[in-house]
């Protein structure tokens, strides 16, 4: 696997590619890969001729008071991982090289509605940072098609608005999240929780699929049944953000029974926030 460290590296070797006729598949990752990060590569090399990987841990999408400085870095593990799963090159910029003048006037880009609910709502100028970044890697790497997990339901449907409206050439591929034996969403985060917390973990996904069984029973009214499945959450230790019965596309609050759902959900477990989402 090739290590790529600057863009005129990764910019000589999408033109190589690209005159070998290569169709070139993009895994966009913030690093510290687990099993899920590596579904990723192994579906995109399904669709793809070669597969390119990158790790940014993005400044942008980091609020105050956030996780940035000590979100887990693990480059050497994560590139024996890269190289197991046949990812053949690896793009690791750094931010002088991604905001080379600062984040302060960095050009941005925003999808709008999509990216004001759920975790927009409680974490200002997240997805300003993830469509930014996203749409500055894309330009770089120029791939064909792209794979994200579908545990970042939000972030997925975010970049494939983006995708539509800026009329990027992407196919962009939503794979299913990988969860432990327990239920427990695959996550990078999950390693800020202690042993105690671990244990705890798993029952957010449980109340997920409860709530999923109350809403094709029409148990109650949707609202009602999301502040039973919150007081669930808390009983189970958790500080909810929010819990949310979503239409799929729109993600807005959905009311009839005939719509195409998903159960959006973040929660905090003692320090670590926790995301998880399940389609009805």
């Amino acid at each position: 696997m090739q290590h790529l460290e600057s863009i005129s590296a990764l910019r000589a070797q999408i033109r190589d590619w690209r005159l070998a006729g290569k169709r070139i598949g993009f895994v966009p990752t913030m690093g510290n890969l687990h099993a899920g990060h590596f579904r990723l590569v192994d579906i995109a090399r399904q669709h793809a001729d070669v597969v390119i990987a990158s790790i940014f841990v993005n400044p942008m999408q980091f609020g105050q008071n956030e996780d940035l400085d000590k979100y887990p870095r693990t480059l050497a593990a994560d590139m024996q991982g890269l190289t197991a799963h046949g990812c053949a090159a690896l793009f690791t910029p750094t931010p002088a090289i991604m905001y080379p003048r600062g984040l302060d006037v960095q050009s941005f880009v925003e999808v709008p509605k999509l990216g004001d609910l759920h975790c927009g709502a409680s974490r200002a100028g997240h997805f300003r940072g993830v469509s930014t970044v996203v749409a500055k890697l894309f330009n770089l790497v120029q791939p064909d098609v792209a794979c994200f997990g579908q545990k970042d339901y939000q972030q997925l449907a975010i970049i494939r608005q983006m995708v539509a409206d800026l009329s990027f050439p992407i196919e962009i591929i939503g794979v299913p999240t990988e969860r432990a034996a327990d239920g427990l969403a695959l996550s990078s985060r999950n390693g800020y929780l202690t042993a105690e917390e671990r244990a705890k973990a798993p029952a957010l996904y449980q109340i997920l699929q409860q709530l999923k069984q109350q809403i094709l029973a029409a148990a109650a009214p949707y609202r009602e049944l999301e502040q039973n499945a919150k007081a669930a959450l808390q009983a189970a230790g958790f500080i909810p953000d929010y819990l949310n019965i979503s239409h799929r596309q729109t993600l807005a609050l959905a009311n009839d029974a005939n719509e195409p759902k998903v159960i959006l959900a973040a929660a905090k477990l003692g320090s670590t926030r926790l995301i998880d989402n399940l389609e009805v």
